[in-house]
């Protein structure tokens, strides 16, 4: 038996008197895809790919009725990979829940990471945001370790998210900036949903000192078209690296997108999204379009066909992001992707 998965299942039995007290559930999904890539270049191939396969258990206490705790322990499960990388620990915390608000410790996604859900049309499959907004050492959409995050109450479709990391206290003995700052406000409303965020990392977290605001916008024109917006500016400093490294990272992203549900069951959607960064040539350009279909209210299918346009300079995919199917691209080449995907939630 593969070790870490040993570890998770003495782990999880060592557990099970304390999730005896709690309201505890099993959950999971199972998200495998068929993929024809093509970099543009030298590399055209079909692939296997598992994206941000999962498998999770949470459950929750009450103390009293104006105090709740609660807990999540969820891993990543690669389908079709058997190797060291085919086990990771994701959105992993505990924490408390009141009038007040939540608090919860941790390992899990960022404030500034969520805020892209109201535009995220293709989220983990060929042609996911992140392929541009999540782009080399100045890349924000992270799961930071080492994190406390408060969460405000509910204001009439409104909260706030404010959440702090400390990712290393010393390098060689010495007090060291490595901390995180990530925040957003949220609000989800019948027609309207949005999120507005601010991440600042500091010089010491390993990839140098970086700045990033984001807005993903979602509005329903009817019943059966939703349009979406996103924007993302990134200001990148280190000086461990040149200016012109430093132009490569800091850019402006923009996106504008649509789902049009052609039946109860199925949707037809499409998206654009623009890298403009601020070094000459480094611009791409991706275009994405799919189908899903809702088996039910566990099961669906779909397919995608996506394109990066990159400038001379600049190797982006639309592949890259929560797949193990990712093969690097080719500077100045158009990157394609046609998708055949299966996922079941449980």
């Amino acid at each position: 038996m593969n070790k870490k998965l040993l570890a998770i299942v003495v782990g999880a039995a060592a557990a099970m008197p304390v999730m005896a007290m709690a309201d505890v559930s099993i959950y999971g999904r199972a998200h495998v895809s068929v993929d024809y890539l093509d970099d543009g270049a030298d590399y055209s191939e079909t692939n296997l790919s598992s994206n941000s396969s999962r498998l999770g258990f949470k459950g929750d206490h009450e103390i009293n009725p104006n105090l709740k705790a609660f807990f999540q322990i969820e891993q990543q499960i690669d389908f079709g990979t058997d190797n060291d990388n085919s086990f990771s620990t994701r959105d992993t915390f505990v924490g408390l829940s009141g009038n007040f608000g939540s608090a919860r410790m941790g390992r899990f996604d960022s404030p500034f990471k969520a805020a892209r859900g109201p535009a995220n049309l293709f989220g983990d499959q060929v042609g996911d945001m992140r392929n541009l907004t999540r782009v080399g050492n100045a890349r924000f959409d992270e799961r930071y370790d080492n994190t406390i995050e408060y969460t405000t109450p509910n204001f009439s479709g409104f909260n706030a998210k404010l959440g702090y990391s400390v990712h290393e206290d010393t390098v060689a003995g010495e007090d060291v900036d490595s901390d995180t700052l990530s925040m957003s406000l949220n609000y989800a409303g019948s027609v309207i949903e949005a999120a507005l965020a601010y991440e600042q990392a500091e010089e010491d977290t390993g990839r140098g000192e970086r700045d990033g605001i984001r807005f993903a916008g979602a509005y329903k024109i009817t019943d059966a078209i939703k349009a979406v917006a996103f924007y993302q500016t990134i200001d990148y400093t280190n000086d461990a690296v040149t200016p012109a490294v430093r132009d490569q990272l800091t850019a402006d992203t923009f996106g504008l997108g649509a789902e049009l549900k052609v039946a109860s069951n199925t949707a037809i959607k499409g998206m654009w999204m623009t890298r403009d960064a601020d070094a000459d040539n480094f611009d791409s350009d991706m275009w994405v379009i799919g189908v899903e279909h809702k088996l039910d209210k566990a099961v669906r299918v779909y397919a995608n066909y996506a394109m990066v346009d990159n400038d001379s300079n600049a190797a982006l995919t639309p592949w890259s992001q929560a797949r193990t199917a990712n093969p690097s691209g080719a500077a100045g080449e158009d990157a394609t992707g046609l998708s055949v995907g299966l996922r079941y939630d449980f």
